[in-house]
C-alpha cells in the first residue's frame, strides 16, 4: 500500500480489526520511510458492476460516491455514521448480488430513497430533491406532504 504522505511503496500493517458491521476490515498502517500512520479499509467486492446513467453513459459502481451522497442528505440530521454505512453496504450488496453486470442509476437512487425513508424523513426529502430534480418550492411542498401523509398513515 502506497503511503498517502510521501508516496513510498512500503507500509506495514500495525493493527487489523473488523468494522462494527463486519462488512470490512480496518487496518492501521505505518510508512517505513516517513513513519506516518494512516487507516485503510478493505471490503469484499463480489463483482465489477457498471452503472448506466442518463444518456446511456456508463461508469464503474463507486461505493464512495454513494456514501458521499447519502452522507450529504443526512448532514446535520443526527444520523449515526454506522446507519449510513449499513445503508450503503446493503445497497452495494444488493447491486453486486443481483446477477446483472449493469444496473441503472435510477434503480440505485430508488434503493437510497427506500433506505432514507426509514432512517430520516428530512434526509429522504433532501435526497429526493436532487434525485427527482425539484425546480420550485411547490415541488418540495407536494413531496413533503406525501411524506407526511405516509407517516401519519403508518402511525395509525
Amino acid at each position: 500500500m502506497r503511503c498517502p504522505f510521501c508516496a513510498h511503496d512500503d507500509t506495514q500493517v500495525k493493527d487489523s480489526r473488523p468494522t462494527e458491521d463486519n462488512t470490512s476490515i480496518r487496518r492501521r498502517r505505518q510508512c517505513s520511510s516517513c513513519g506516518a500512520r494512516f487507516t485503510t479499509f478493505e471490503r469484499v467486492q463480489l463483482r465489477e458492476v457498471i452503472v448506466v446513467k442518463s444518456g446511456d453513459r456508463r461508469e464503474a459502481f463507486d461505493r464512495s460516491k454513494l456514501e458521499q451522497s447519502v452522507a450529504l442528505a443526512c448532514r446535520k440530521r443526527g444520523v449515526d455514521q454506522e446507519r449510513i454505512d449499513q445503508l450503503v453496504s446493503g445497497i452495494q450488496r444488493q447491486v453486486e448480488t443481483a446477477g446483472d453486470p449493469e444496473v441503472a442509476s435510477s434503480r440505485i437512487g430508488e434503493m437510497v430513497m427506500d433506505g432514507l425513508r426509514q432512517i430520516d424523513s428530512v434526509a429522504y426529502i433532501r435526497f429526493a430533491s436532487v434525485y427527482r430534480d425539484f425546480s420550485e418550492a411547490k415541488d418540495f411542498e407536494e413531496f413533503a406532504s406525501t411524506v407526511q401523509e405516509a407517516a401519519q398513515n403508518g402511525a395509525k
